[in-house]
């Protein structure tokens, strides 16, 4: 314990002499987004999306309304603030003029610079098959991790060895075509072996195409899709609450591709966007692809679809790909003068029907059957002061699900918001993603009120208070209940002074013993943090604490201190070290921490004992990248780490990630 003292002290002593300097896009993406829900911040599809834009930035003095879209941190506001300032004034000279733009508040100009650059507006066609060779680039990645222990399934259990690993390959040109292809493994899954004959238990390839005259956007392969509120479908981006608050409901059609690990969540088939006239935009697509399922044992109908993407037992590799989904839509929008509605409908169907297990009490209202559709409607007005949107939506047995979200710019540094979403308990879309409590859009009905303020200069202040109702029984509940959710956060920027603290204070209600009754969940979570930065360092010191009561009560806190190191262009070093003490599971602490490319930490731990990681950086040139990644966690009250197959009988776990890229 002194050591760890000693060492947040010299790191918080070293930091006082620190002035100005750049923080990664995932640091900013981590104090906008709730930590605390991992369900939303641990987005992967979201940071993989970022990611991507990171490496292909947009020059903003030609970027269209639909290239702002893919950015979930931007509110309609916004997007239309720099649309009209670049219009005004001819383009952008410097990024530094988005300090001009009045509704980007001081985090949001600092994360959007990671994504952007200004270049001088020139006239462009969509180019030739021999300038699309000649002049496309390439990036090749290699990505592996190394554990230094061993997991009970890696004896015995597991199809494959210990070992993840990935590729991917990129083509692209500008934002006119993209093109790539991506395998994966996890740790664990056989490799041209078992059912991965092919190699890689997971592949994803893709064509996008976009600027083409009137198309605006096409896409062939695995890609996403994102409709409206997410009522019926969305496949990409959600951040949660916060970002609801910071966007304003933001809603939009977007088309990308499916550049992601992720063995899930996406479409295959093709998907395209077209500029019916000048207000008028129509949106198809169509997918048919092979889906994890287990099977029920009398009928072989689908119990349940699996998401998790794991091949490692032969359990796991016996349900791989056997039930398949077809589902294919269309939505149409028209957009002027700050107004804007859209029609939109949806069909699913299986190969085998779905049949899942209605014993269940939160599962009575599940979707059954071998054919589902959806159709709605999302709309939307937007003036300087006033801003609406929403989405209503039902499905093939007319439930109703409804969203919607009303903001008011009571003068320049103070938005006032509420969000109001009624979803029925026999409303169901099996692509639908969007702002719940519960995680699903049904069985809900809440509203949401909150604030964005900013008193001086520098000072950021946001809170919400939300009031949820569960009408009938969820995961955990067998009867009706309620949530209350409340939140406040405060940011405060000075020169080369950034202090962050921020409380939730929330309320659920699980069932009690023997299900007798309920009982309140009471989880309260804060966060202080300190950081000093210049050009070549950047040291933050931060505490969470944590408390819980359920039955019982259980405290958590942890102690961190994260620095950054860049004392050549080529060469960057990160380093992170914590010590935590939790009581149990239900006060983790979750922290973010630096990872190579694509591949993103944000750690969860309960226990007591210390955490640490160094991150180090070694460019040559403009065409080769290498990253080292090593973190370690000692625990200082048990013996073995985790159970079942991913039992490790050691009270320390140390990994090495390791990654290549090659530019050309």
């Amino acid at each position: 314990m002194k050591y760890i003292a000693l060492t947040f002290l010299l790191c918080f002593i070293s930091a006082l002499s620190l002035a100005q300097s750049n923080k990664s896009w995932e640091q900013y993406i981590y104090e906008l987004s709730s930590i605390e829900d991992e369900s939303s911040y641990t987005n992967e599809e979201t940071l993989e999306l970022l990611a991507d834009l990171a490496e292909h930035p947009i020059n903003l003095n030609i970027a269209t309304r639909e290239d702002l879209e893919r950015f979930p941190f931007l509110s309609e506001q916004q997007i239309e603030d720099i649309l009209a300032y670049i219009y005004q004034y001819h383009g952008m000279e410097t990024l530094g003029e988005l300090t001009m733009i009045e509704s980007l508040d001081d985090i949001r100009r600092k994360l959007l610079s990671f994504f952007v650059y200004v270049k001088q507006i020139e006239k462009k066609n969509f180019p030739s098959i021999k300038n699309i060779l000649k002049y496309g680039k390439h990036d090749v990645m290699f990505t592996y991790k190394i554990p230094f222990y061993e997991r009970k399934g890696d004896k015995n259990g597991y199809l494959g060895y210990k070992y993840q690993h990935s590729f991917r390959y990129t083509f692209h040109l500008s934002d006119y075509i993209k093109a790539g292809l991506i395998g994966a493994q996890d740790a664990g899954e056989p490799f041209l072996a078992n059912k991965n004959s092919a190699g890689y238990d997971h592949y994803s390839f893709y064509v996008l195409i976009k600027k083409l005259g009137i198309l605006k956007t096409l896409s062939i392969g695995r890609y996403k899709i994102s409709i409206g509120q997410g009522l019926i479908i969305n496949s990409s981006f959600s951040l949660g609450k916060l970002t609801m608050m910071q966007t304003l409901g933001r809603q939009s059609t977007i088309i990308s591709a499916h550049s992601s690990r992720s063995a899930y969540n996406y479409l295959q088939g093709a998907a395209a966007t077209v500029a019916i006239s000048k207000h008028i935009d129509l949106t198809g697509f169509i997918s048919y692809r092979n889906i994890d399922a287990t099977l029920n044992k009398k009928g072989g109908g689908i119990q349940t679809i699996l998401k998790t993407g794991y091949h490692r037992t032969k359990n796991e590799m016996m349900k791989k790909n056997n039930a398949a989904q077809l589902a294919t839509g269309m939505t149409t929008r028209w957009n002027s003068g700050g107004f804007h509605i859209g029609a939109s409908v949806l069909f699913t169907c299986f190969d085998k029907p779905l049949q899942q297990n209605k014993n269940e009490s939160y599962k009575k209202y599940a979707p059954q059957d071998n054919n589902f559709w959806n159709i709605g409607i999302d709309y939307g007005y937007l003036t300087p002061h006033w801003n609406l949107q929403g989405e209503t939506a039902t499905n093939n047995i007319g439930a109703i699900a409804t969203m919607n979200m009303l903001s008011w710019k009571a003068a320049y540094n103070l938005t006032i918001i509420g969000v109001q979403r009624l979803y029925g308990h026999k409303y169901y879309s099996l692509f639908s993603k969007g702002f719940s409590e519960g995680g699903h859009i049904q069985n809900e009905s809440g509203i949401l009120l909150g604030v964005n303020y900013n008193p001086i200069r520098g000072l950021s202040l946001q809170a919400y208070t939300d009031i949820i109702q569960f009408p009938y029984p969820k995961y955990r509940v067998h009867i009706g209940s309620k949530a209350w959710d409340n939140f406040i956060s405060a940011i405060y920027t000075y020169k080369n002074i950034i202090l962050s603290a921020r409380y939730r204070y929330k309320i659920t209600e699980k069932d009690g013993v023997n299900k007798k009754g309920l009982i309140k969940d009471i989880t309260q979570r804060g966060r202080l943090a300190l950081s000093y930065i210049n050009n070549k360092w950047n040291c933050k010191t931060q505490t969470d604490i944590v408390l819980n009561n359920y039955k019982e009560y259980s405290l958590g806190y942890m102690i961190s201190e994260n620095i950054s190191y860049t004392p050549l262009q080529k060469l960057s070093i990160t380093t992170t070290l914590g010590y935590f003490n939790t009581d149990s599971y239900a006060s983790r602490i979750y922290i973010y921490e630096r990872s190579p490319l694509y591949t993103f930490s944000f750690p969860s731990f309960y226990g007591q004992g210390i955490r640490s990681s160094c991150f180090a950086r070694l460019s040559t040139g403009k065409h080769f990248v290498g990253i080292v990644r090593i973190s370690n966690t000692k625990y200082f009250n048990r013996d073995h780490i985790g159970n079942s197959y991913q039992k490790i009988n050691s009270s320390v776990i140390t990994d090495v990630d390791l990654q290549i890229r090659w530019k050309f």
